[in-house]
């Protein structure tokens, strides 16, 4: 299985509103069967700035907890951060990319 390509969203974000090092965006993938399938990245930095968010809003039982479907945890949310990772779990372990990745159905796209 190989990557055909790949969508993030935060490069749809303005100019200056994308801050590898704390932020969190959903990546597409399409592999060469045309399958897609969807997760969202997050720097490590960017799971302790939500929590302190949800402190002072009182989200997530003020910060007591963080949750977020089909999670992976980056040291930097970046395009070549988010390439390489991608493409190792896609050809050296690809039962990890389908269990952290979630397969888009028919209906869904």
């Amino acid at each position: 299985m190989k990557i055909k390509s790949m969508w993030i969203e935060a490069e749809e974000w303005a100019p200056g509103q994308w801050t590898p090092s704390d932020d969190n965006t959903d990546v597409v993938v399409t592999l060469d069967d045309d399958s897609k399938w969807v997760a969202s990245f997050f720097s490590y930095r960017n799971i302790s700035s939500l929590v302190e968010k949800d402190r002072r809003t009182g989200e997530c039982l003020s910060g007591r907890y963080f949750w977020a479907s089909d999670m992976i945890l980056v040291d930097e949310v970046s395009r070549k951060r988010i390439e390489e990772v991608t493409a190792y779990l896609v050809e050296q372990r690809y039962w990890e990319f389908t269990a952290i990745f979630q397969k888009f159905e028919d209906s869904e796209e």
